[in-house]
Order: C-alpha cells, then sequence, then structure tokens
C-alpha cells in the first residue's frame, strides 16, 4: 500500500504541474511549495521552541485560529508555524500577524516530510480537521513529536472504518496520531469501533472563533442607515440559485430590504447581481449616507465585513446550498438569528445541530422559501424563540479551544 499511496502522490504532483500551465490556484500552488524550503532555510529561528499548526484551507484555519491565539497568549515562550496546502488559505492569510512563519506544505513525499520536519523541529504538532498525510504523520510518530488532530470530525463513509487491505493500511496512520479532540460524540464512537480510544470530544473551535469576532464586531453606519428600522435579511456567501430564489422572494415582499454579501466578489459577478435585482440596487463601496434609505437591495461588492453586518440582520440566508456545500453558518447563529440554507448542509454538523434545535432552517425551492421568510417575518415572538434556542446553541459549545490547550499542555 505504501508504493500505490506514493505513486498517486506523484500522479497528484504530475496533474498539478500540468494544470499549472493554464490554472492560476495551480500555479500558485506549485510555485508556494517550491518556495517553502528556501524561506524557512532563511526564516528559522530555534531560539524558541516551535509548534506547527497545518490547515488544509481557509475554512480549516478559522477553526486552528482560535487554537493559535491562545497559544500566543497562554504560552508565550512557543513560536507558532502555520502552514497550508490550498492557496486560498495561503494567499489569503499569508500575513497573518499571531503566527511567525507562514508557508506552503510541501506535497507528501518521503523526502519532503524528511526535510520539513528536520528543518521545523516541531515540539508540538497540530492538524486541524481533516488532514492525515502519511508520510509526515509517519515521520513525526518515528520522531516522537506529538500530533494532535483538532476539530476532527468522522463519518461512517470514509475508508478508515470500512473493510479491505486499503482500509487496514489507513488505519495504521490513524493510529500514529497522539491524540484526536472530535467533534461529536458520532465521531468518537467510529473511532472507538476500530479500536482508537486516545479521544476527547471538545465540539468545535470554530464556536469560539465566531464568539471572538462577534465580541469584536464593527459598527457599520452605513449598514445601520440602510436597515433604517425594517427588516432585514443577509445573504452571506450567496451563489447565483441563492440570489434568484431570494429575488423571487423581494418580487412579492416590497418592505423587507435585503444584503446580498456574494461569495466571489469580482466585478462580472457583481454587475450579473446588479442585473438580477427587480429594482434599483447599491453597491455598498458606492453608497453615501444619503442613499442608503432611499433602496431596498444593497449589494456588498468587498471583503471582510460580512461577519459585523450579520449583526444588523433579522435574518440570515446562508448561500453554498444548492452547490457543493454551504458556507459558515456559525458566523450568523452567534447573533441569534434565524439561518436559512439550501439542502446540500448535510456534511456541516453545526448546520446540523442548528436544525435540531429549532434555529435553521434548510429548504429546497422558491415556494418553500417564500412561506419561510412570511412567518418569520411576521412573527416576533417566533424570532424570539429561535434567538433564545440560538443562544443556548452556541454558549454550550463554547470552549473547545482551551479543552485542547489543558490536555496538551497540562495546564488547568
Amino acid at each position: 500500500m505504501d508504493f500505490l499511496y506514493h505513486l498517486g502522490i506523484r500522479f497528484y504532483l504530475l496533474a498539478v504541474r500540468v494544470s499549472a500551465l493554464f490554472n492560476e490556484k495551480a500555479r500558485l500552488l506549485l510555485d508556494g511549495q517550491k518556495a517553502t524550503f528556501p524561506y524557512l532555510n532563511e526564516r528559522l529561528d530555534h531560539s524558541k521552541p516551535i509548534i506547527w499548526v497545518h490547515c488544509a484551507s481557509l475554512g480549516e484555519f478559522e477553526q486552528g485560529r482560535p487554537l493559535i491565539e491562545q497559544i500566543k497568549k497562554q504560552q508565550p515562550n512557543y513560536q507558532v508555524l502555520l502552514s497550508f496546502f490550498s492557496p486560498s488559505g495561503y494567499e489569503i492569510r499569508k500575513n497573518y500577524e499571531q503566527a511567525d512563519y507562514i508557508c506552503y506544505l510541501p506535497i507528501d513525499t518521503p523526502k519532503n516530510a524528511r526535510r520539513f520536519i528536520q528543518m521545523v523541529k516541531p515540539e508540538k504538532v497540530f492538524f486541524i480537521k481533516y488532514e492525515f498525510w502519511y508520510n509526515y504523520i509517519r515521520l513525526l510518530s518515528q520522531h516522537h513529536i506529538p500530533l494532535y488532530l483538532v476539530s476532527a470530525i468522522f463519518r461512517k463513509e470514509q475508508l478508515f472504518f470500512k473493510d479491505g487491505i486499503g482500509a487496514k493500511w489507513y488505519r495504521k496512520t490513524l493510529k500514529k496520531i497522539s491524540h484526536f479532540f472530535v467533534q461529536t460524540e458520532a465521531s468518537a464512537k467510529l473511532l472507538a469501533g476500530v479500536g482508537i480510544k486516545n479521544y476527547t470530544i471538545t465540539g468545535d473551535t470554530r464556536f469560539d472563533r465566531v464568539a471572538e469576532i462577534a465580541s469584536n464586531s464593527k459598527t457599520l453606519p452605513l449598514i445601520e442607515k440602510f436597515k433604517n428600522q425594517q427588516k432585514l435579511i443577509v445573504a452571506g456567501s450567496s451563489w447565483a440559485p441563492d440570489e434568484e430564489l431570494l429575488i423571487e422572494f423581494l418580487k412579492q415582499d416590497h418592505d423587507t430590504k435585503i444584503i446580498f454579501a456574494p461569495h466571489e466578489v469580482r466585478e462580472s459577478n457583481i454587475k450579473r447581481l446588479l442585473e438580477l435585482c427587480p429594482e434599483d440596487a447599491i453597491r455598498y463601496t458606492q453608497a453615501g449616507e444619503q442613499d442608503m434609505g432611499k433602496v431596498r437591495i444593497l449589494i456588498i461588492d468587498t471583503i471582510g465585513i460580512l461577519s459585523s453586518i450579520y449583526r444588523y440582520a433579522d435574518i440570515a440566508y446562508i448561500g453554498g446550498g444548492f452547490g457543493v456545500g454551504i458556507h459558515n453558518t456559525l458566523e450568523a447563529a452567534i447573533y441569534n438569528i434565524p439561518v436559512i440554507f439550501g439542502p446540500n448542509y448535510l456534511k456541516f454538523q453545526e448546520a446540523v445541530n442548528l436544525k435540531k434545535v429549532g434555529a435553521a432552517f434548510p429548504i429546497k425551492e422558491s415556494g418553500e422559501l417564500t412561506q419561510l421568510l412570511n412567518q418569520l417575518l411576521k412573527d416576533e415572538k417566533l424570532r424570539q424563540e429561535i434567538a433564545k434556542k440560538c443562544q443556548v446553541f452556541m454558549n454550550k459549545n463554547l470552549g473547545a479551544t482551551q479543552v485542547v490547550l489543558e490536555k496538551v499542555f497540562n495546564i488547568y
């Protein structure tokens, strides 16, 4: 199985090299991985021990971020090296101030893994949620460097829990991990079912992150002017199918205001959305306070303010549910408002749990969305009940980061 794994890695690397000829993301990945060793050779300073935190992409970074920041706060004698696999994580967070070093993770060959670990000499390692790179895990185990999987979540469909030679091989890789901090009891049971008992059920560290974001949310005078005492729906990280459904609702409802914060803010997408709107809409970057009370549709054509915008919403609609999966529901739920999303949400445990407690509502088509929005907008008492459910749910799930730190660093 080692041979097949390494062969697969080689084929993957070849595919990236071919894709890099015409795909910018693949080119960034390839160039970034090539730059890692020269960067480390030039920058690394071993006067302080290093903790290595690895995140596949931006979503995993949001889970790892509270851990990094609490390490820097509570364990200041450590440096933090943050690595990414995906350009969508690295390119956005390459200047993150809380990490001492930030780089791409070189592709998982025996040579790269050995060289990376020898250069970094990490004292402790955290992989966030999903990363299972065989050579890195194997060598960390051989060097007796503890590896912790944080905010991990497992499903019975994963190869680890199936029969066959490949599954057994992957399970051996799992057993080299020092400790699992899992999100759910179901994940713990799956691990226990294959003989892995070194786990702690902590929940998701993203709850700690969104709570911190909410406590530091910005006051946005333009958004306050736009809302102007009216009911407001905020559509966060929306895609075209989400926007089309909401536009259908706006054609029937002439009082509610809406903010679209599309997932993609490139100019062509903003223009498409403006053309889709049934009446005049205004772009955030072109709005003045004198304009905001006159329009019903506001389009956010910049990044970095969505989490603060949610504080003004009466209802949040989270995009992506008619595609590969929904975006971050917790950023909205932390403000104790109803959350709505499309049907592809089952792989997102926080969304499943929000639905279970009656704080989130999946929809499948336009009529269902319109009926739900009418009910929520007209029933103040219902929204208050949902707010209480959200508050209880969010408070119950805070604290995962501290549990991890106490376990890893033996602090209480």
